[in-house]
């Protein structure tokens, strides 16, 4: 290929293609079609070939004759009789390249006589073979067939409805009447098919053009010249318009019109985008447009070929300015369906009979596929399908052109002939269907039962506007009335609907995406350094872009934003700085946006939550092509043909004289007589390079290689269909597969950790919960793409589940651990006084999800057991383990399935290990409302308090979703195991006895909680006494814990993302004063430690809410606000006598009897400080009043915590700094004597004046205030 321009590389059409049956080789079955022999032979299929192509090849556009071959007849040849419809069927197709670049094919498929004896015989044979065949089976006894016969008698799997399997009757008479062939009162008919290749898809001219020349040999008039002299006009005399331009030529009994858009307008779209909305409904065409944008997999089922190929081709085209970047077959041939197989992402359609439904197909990999059954009108959707952003609204505004134009926005199911007998049956039978969960009583109320405010929207609209469906159609055509189109009105009406149908799409997407260009991340380094190293790079600050975007977009945009789509499309931004060098569908969208960017320029942002409908529909650029025709090509003529060269039998499409088709004109004629619209070399050059892909400047190089980086197949290769072919093509899904593991886990370990956002200098932002599950379900679907890659036999929806399932029945005999909840293991001694470990068991997990009645799919229970695994760190050991039954895995798949390629199964697992390496709560935080049995156990300490303790203990355990209230703890075991409702991340334990009792003091060292199902154990240090008279005289204490791992308890860091607090041990809590106590830090490092705890909450407040942490442990936990200003008020604190303790609540007890008095004596000296005065007093007062049985460090606790919410905290220290109180139970050196440092403190305190804090019920229990 060259970038060179000729006359020749612009044509309309490359190839012109005759397929049909060979006479000479006969009937050959087509084996790979998957058609099964108990079908008529009338209904079977046999191999169609390629008879004739003009011209032989052409340079710029080689001829693929495997692919042609398969696209035209993808079912081969068909046979018909006399008795049979035989209405010539159009369809098109489209052959993708394995690098992306596209041909377009636009077949007219037609019947004519067999007129070979030979052939006619041998359907006759075949005819006798199988009625004889249906009369043995019909008179066999009926006894009771062994699975191997009855396994043959089953449809096949992906063409499941053979016609006469069983006949009711076993009458011969019946057998031969009943859709059969007599050859002598018999016409048989065979499929033929004439095709044009072309460059660029018109298949609104094409259409005319085949049916023209179908239409001159079965006519009893010839054509005014030779089929020759019509095909050699379109291959070598009609060039294709460039952008902006149009071009009429003739057919063979009539002008054909093609128009093409200018550069500044939507790329080209020529197929009737008005049939995709009757046939699904916009409510199901929203739905699959969402589908296809998160890339998951989408399969279309119609018996139609072109209806598959309008359907996918208007999907993609709405798209814009985004590319869909895999596997994209929107006809696939009977002889590929293994590639339903494939674990990538895809678009393709499969045939349907049209006789049997949706609940016989099986289906290599449904857990994340996308159904759509065109026919039928209805649509299967994966779970947990994001909406896309202002659905109702975008809806209403696609329903409002719709109805404009008379189509219907609820779809017409009945939208072509032949499918009322169809509707009849579906619309009842499917109700029951449990797969279909879209319907209710029929189809249609798939789309009212669910769209009920946009139907009265709608209905509004119509009444409000007077409109009518049935006389739309008459309005629309006479406003045309006056312009002297030059094509079909019926056609005009389509370019517009098309037009302002497209506009409102790529509108949504110029909203949402308007100011993008701001969180491009360009590269510092040189393009080939970038380009090299471009999987590993991140070029869109995704982080920033969300933080931004209206709530309910995230669930979309999260996951739209990993998609490869996107990534190419910012690729493309990143290569292409100016407009020149842009792609095209890049520099219309950006114009677009630069245009918006003009009208909002009041706004400094231009993202709104508000629904801003399109505006931008403009009609009269294709109103004005085609009333004033840019160029009209050269007239078909007469060729240089010998005398008696061109005749044909009527009803018969003949092989053409190649020696006249073989080469174009030596001189560019249509050129010379086109001088009035001579058109500009610029104007094709750049037609060529935007629509021939024949740019090969680094450039495209760079972009056409960053668009297959995520991919390592795009396309099937539709040529050889060898053993050795295929094997290679599963070696490459193979090879993809690993990669794409390779780069998930490293994406989700760099967000995980936080790397890539302080890189991008965003500090400590951290992933959010809906980034989190976005790339927790992404690796979900990879898992069920590999466990459904070489499957052997299909059982479920999803393939992973299934596996389990089998290794489970496999493993219940031999690893029958009990699914209940006992306590653990116990412990031989109290100096091992820990929680026995969990038993790691695949099984025991599996049993777990099971016992979860809120999921109630196999998806469902698939993705939960990854999460919980996940959260359990055991993901890639369970699989191990999983995978370790080879016999089974040999079993459920064939020999080239990824799970049976040793080597990278074992770097798969490898990848899926690096997770342990940071903490998930995917679990935890997904199933909210689940039932989770927990397990307390309370550590006395080992010399003191243990076995003479006499009270009864009891424990409140809090987490961030909820709390358990009181639980009674047995005193002489000081462990219980409860059940509750998820709790979520625990954050405080309470505790407390009754003083009950003798002995009625217990010194704890810590107490121990764990989530019995995820693993997950918290260890909450205490190391305080509990009891009146010892210690404070604490009766109950708020516990602060951290996340342990089962191994390491003692471990000062377990946690690794985000760390977590704990409560101060006793050596850092313990704050009475004593003589020989000395204060352990100085004024400085209590300054830093006062710092570090404000600077803590301040962060807090600073992450989206989703992001935030528990507030508890950044005041009541290790180093947080409580312990800090514990220790600016031990320090200087004067020494008691006589060995008494001194708490520093006495100290605020003292002040508070004083400033009580010094209001009663009335010497208060202003205003301001009678009402801090007053508010320390209430506080002081309410907490010394409540009912709970805390100390006096448990009190000090809770009054810096309400201070910190009533932001009082700085008017109280300087209260305390002037009380004559501290003159006398402080040293001189007291940091709280020292007037600079307590205004520096004042200072810092006061920061938190502008949060909102939220206080724990755990720490304000019993207060009123």
């Amino acid at each position: 290929m060259t970038t060179g321009f000729s006359s020749n590389s612009c044509r309309f059409a490359d190839y012109f293609v005759i397929c049909g049956l060979d006479t000479e080789s006969g009937l050959e079955p087509d084996e790979l079609s998957g058609e099964n022999f108990e079908q008529s032979p009338l209904r079977r299929t046999f191999k169609s070939k390629v008879l004739a192509h003009y011209p032989e090849n052409v340079e710029w556009s080689p001829f693929d004759q495997d692919a042609v071959g398969m696209l035209c007849m993808p079912k081969g040849l068909a046979f018909r009789t006399q008795a049979d419809t035989r209405e010539p069927q159009f369809h098109s197709f489209i052959i993708t390249r394995e690098d992306g670049s596209r041909t377009y094919g636009f077949a007219l498929t037609f019947y004519e006589e067999v007129t070979s004896k030979q052939i006619c015989s041998a359907m006759q044979t075949l005819y006798h073979m199988h009625n004889a065949e249906q009369y043995d089976i019909l008179h066999t006894p009926t006894t009771p067939r062994c699975p191997e016969d009855q396994r043959h008698l089953q449809p096949h799997p992906l063409n499941p409805h053979p016609q006469h399997m069983l006949l009711p009757t076993p009458s011969i008479s019946r057998l031969q009447r009943f859709n059969s062939y007599d050859i002598s009162r018999d016409t048989l008919y065979v499929s033929k098919c004439i095709c044009l290749i072309a460059p660029m898809a018109f298949p609104q001219a094409c259409r005319k053009v085949l049916q023209q020349l179908h239409q001159a040999v079965s006519s009893p008039q010839p054509p005014p010249l030779p089929l020759e002299s019509y095909v050699y006009n379109i291959l070598y005399e009609v060039p294709l318009p460039p952008a902006g331009r149009s071009l009429k030529f003739s057919g063979v009994y009539g002008p054909v019109v093609c128009q093409r858009p200018s550069t500044a307008e939507l790329p080209l779209f020529d197929f009737p985008i008005s049939q995709v909305f009757e046939l699904l409904g916009v409510e199901n065409v929203l739905q699959l447009f969402t589908c296809a944008l998160l890339e998951i997999q989408i399969l279309l089922y119609s018996q139609h070929y072109q209806r598959l190929m309008t359907v996918a081709e208007s999907i993609t085209a709405l798209m814009f300015p985004f590319q869909w970047q895999h596997v994209y077959v929107p006809i696939l041939p009977a002889s590929l369906l293994h590639f339903l197989d494939a674990p990538v992402p895809y678009l393709m359609g499969l045939h349907s009979n049209g006789e049997g439904d949706r609940t016989k197909l099986e289906l290599p990999q449904e857990a994340n596929l996308c159904f759509v059954d065109i026919d039928n009108h209805f649509i299967e959707l994966p779970e947990d399908l994001p909406l896309f952003p202002n659905k109702l609204e975008f809806i209403q505004e696609i329903s409002e052109v719709l109805l404009a134009f008379g189509v219907s926005p609820e779809g017409n199911p009945l939208h072509s002939q032949g499918q009322a007998k169809h509707r009849g049956f579906r619309s009842t039978d499917m109700v029951t269907d449990r797969r279909n969960g879209n319907l209710a009583s029929s189809p249609l109320n798939s789309y009212l039962l669910r769209e009920n405010e946009t139907i009265a929207r709608l209905q509004a609209l119509v009444k409000r506007t007077g409109v009518s469906l049935e006389k739309l159609l008459p309005a629309s055509s006479d406003s045309n009335k006056d312009l002297k189109v030059q094509c079909d009105e019926e056609e005009l009406k389509m370019h517009q609907l098309n037009i302002q149908v497209r506009e409102v799409f790529a509108n949504r997407f110029t909203q949402m995406f308007a100011d993008y260009e701001v969180f491009v991340i360009q590269p510092n380094q040189d393009k080939e350094s970038w380009f090299s190293n471009r999987d590993q790079m991140q070029n869109f600050d995704k982080a920033s872009f969300l933080s931004d975007q209206p709530e309910p977009y995230l669930p979309f945009l999260s996951r739209f934003l990993e998609t490869q789509m996107f990534a190419s499309f910012i690729d493309s931004k990143i290569l292409c700085h100016d407009d020149e060098d842009k792609e095209h569908t890049l520099r219309v969208f950006d114009s677009r946006v630069d245009k918006m960017r003009m009208l909002n320029v009041r706004t400094p942002t231009l993202r709104t939550s508000m629904y801003q409908t399109c505006t931008n529909i403009d009609e009269k650029a294709i109103e004005m092509r085609v009333v004033k025709i840019d160029h009209t090509a050269l007239h078909p003529h007469l060729l240089d043909m010998k005398i008696g060269q061109g005749r044909y039998e009527h009803g018969f499409f003949p092989r053409l004289q190649s020696d006249v088709l073989s080469t174009g004109p030596v001189s560019n004629k249509w050129a010379k007589r086109s001088a009035p619209a001579q058109w500009r070399r610029k104007d094709r050059q750049k037609q060529h390079a935007e629509h021939l892909y024949l740019d090969n400047d680094q450039r495209e190089k760079y972009i056409q290689e960053a668009r297959n980086l995520g991919t390592t197949i795009r396309q099937p290769k539709l040529s050889n269909l060898s053993p050795s072919v295929i094997a290679q093509t599963n070696w490459k899904f193979v090879e993809g597969l690993l990669k794409e593991c390779r780069n998930k886990t490293k994406r989700m370990l760099v967000e995980k950790m936080g790397r890539e956002a302080v890189e991008l200098g965003h500090g400590e932002v951290s992933i959010t919960g809906v980034e989190e599950n976005t790339l927790i379900a992404s690796l979900c679907d990879l898992l069920e793409r590999i466990w459904s890659h070489g499957l052997q036999v299909k059982q479920g929806k999803s393939a992973l589940w299934s596996h389990l399932l089998h290794y489970q029945e496999s493993k219940e005999k031999t690893d029958a651990a009990p699914a209940g909840l006992g306590p653990p293991e116990r412990r031989k001694s109290d100096a091992g006084a820990a929680l026995a470990p969990l038993k790691v068991s695949l099984i025991r997990d599996m049993r777990h999800i099971q016992n979860i009645g809120e999921i109630k799919t196999d998806v469902g229970k698939a993705r939960a057991w990854v999460r919980l695994s996940m959260e359990k760190k055991l993901l890639s050991r369970h699989l191990k383990k999983l995978l370790s039954d080879h016999e089974l895995t040999k079993k459920l798949y064939k020999r080239y399935a990824f799970l049976r390629c040793d080597d990278e199964k074992e770097q798969f697992l490898y990848h899926l290990l690096s997770f342990n390496a940071v903490d998930y709560f995917c679990f935890t935080n997904v199933f909210t409302t689940i039932m989770i049995p927990y397990h307390v156990l309370v550590i006395p300490s080992k010399k003191l308090g243990g076995s003479m303790f006499t009270a009864n203990p009891w424990v409140c355990v809090s987490g961030e979703l909820a709390e358990t209230g009181v639980l009674q703890v047995p005193k002489h075991t000081q462990e219980i195991t409860f059940e509750c409702q998820n709790l979520g991340k625990l954050t405080t334990v309470q505790m407390g006895h009754d003083n009950s009792g003798l002995y009625a003091k217990w010194l704890v060292e810590y107490v121990m909680v764990r989530n019995e199902i995820t693993g997950h154990a918290y260890k909450f240090p205490c190391g305080r006494w509990l009891g009146k008279g010892v210690d404070d005289g604490s009766l109950e204490r708020v516990l602060v814990g951290e996340l342990v791992t089962p191994n390491s308890e003692n471990e000062d860091r377990m946690c690794r993302t985000p760390p977590m607090q704990q409560s101060p041990g006793m050596m850092r809590r313990f704050v009475t004063i004593s003589p020989n106590s000395k204060p352990k830090l100085n004024t400085s490092q209590i300054q830093e430690g006062v710092g570090e705890a404000i600077n803590g909450i301040v962060k807090h407040f600073h992450k989206p809410e989703k992001e935030r942490g528990s507030l508890t442990l950044l005041l009541c936990g290790e180093y947080g606000l409580v312990w800090a200003l514990e220790q600016v008020f031990q320090h200087g604190f004067k020494s008691p006598r006589l060995f008494k303790n001194v708490f520093i609540w006495d100290f605020l007890e003292k002040s508070q009897v004083y400033f009580e008095s010094a209001e009663q004596r009335e010497v208060t000296p202003e205003e301001n400080w009678q009402t801090r005065v007053r508010h320390f007093c209430r506080f002081m007062r309410a907490i010394n009043s409540t009912s709970r049985n805390i100390g006096k460090d448990g009190k000090f606790q809770m009054l810096v915590c309400l201070g910190a919410r009533d932001h009082l905290l700085h008017h109280w220290i300087a209260l305390l700094t002037d009380c004559p109180i501290t003159v006398q139970m402080y040293e001189d050196t007291a940091l709280i004597k020292d007037r600079s440092l307590v205004n520096s403190l004042i200072r810092v305190l006061q920061t938190l004046q502008e949060f909102n804090i939220t206080l724990e019920a755990s720490l304000v229990k019993g207060i009123g205030i």
